[in-house]
């Protein structure tokens, strides 16, 4: 029974985690896009990867990482400047036509597994949202970490954020084929906004919580 619980927590912790429209899944849509759903399995791949570890060590050390308060801070920080380049990225690359390929189409000549590998590497706002979780779930004894167990529950967090992205890209791609104006502005206009609004939300929570009184 615990490990079916740990599986199913991890599960819908990780799925309705990975649903936000956050740059990994719009980055996988274009992937997909562009080089089909066997590249996205792989890129989805290199991921997870990356994540099962962020997942496994945030969950044994999370007290220890909460309370390195200078540490948070860097992550915080750190998040702003990311997104902000991000979406000066694809913004710069926006005007080339697609004859001369997008700057994706240049990007995903590397290997997928990589590309997920490296942009999740990078990732590090996923420290402070899986340290947040772990310590709710294990202090609400939600799940059991105990021995094998916590092997179980990072399983189901894996599946969880495979499915979700993979569920999302899909529904996002079909989207962008019903719609011209969605394929049509997706990359010069609304990426490199959403990016943009993602770095605020970030600034006014870093203000928040380090320079509001």
């Amino acid at each position: 029974m615990k490990v079916i619980k740990n599986i199913l927590v991890g599960f819908l912790v990780s799925f309705i985690g990975s649903i936000p429209l956050g740059y990994l899944n719009i980055i996988g849509f274009e992937i997909y896009a562009v080089s089909g759903i066997s590249s996205l399995i792989f890129y989805l791949l290199g991921v997870i990867s990356v994540e099962v570890l962020v997942i496994y060590f945030t969950l044994v050390f999370a007290n220890r990482l909460v309370n390195n308060k200078k540490l948070m801070k860097i992550i915080d920080f750190f998040a702003v400047f990311f997104l902000l380049f991000l979406g000066y990225s694809f913004y710069a690359h926006s005007n080339q036509t697609s004859e001369n390929h997008s700057d994706l189409e240049r990007f995903v000549k590397y290997s997928p597994f990589f590309i997920g590998v490296f942009l999740n590497g990078v990732n590090f706002l996923q420290v402070p949202f899986w340290t947040g979780w772990n310590l709710y779930l294990i202090n609400g004894n939600y799940i059991n970490i105990d021995k094998r167990l916590k092997y179980y529950y990072v399983f189901g967090t894996l599946v969880g954020t495979f499915l979700g992205m993979l569920s999302l890209v899909i529904i996002l791609n079909l989207f962008s084929q019903n719609t011209v104006s969605f394929s049509r502005y997706i990359v010069p206009v609304m990426i490199p906004l959403f990016f943009v609004v993602l770095a605020l939300i970030q600034m006014f929570k870093v203000y928040k919580k380090y320079y509001k009184k």
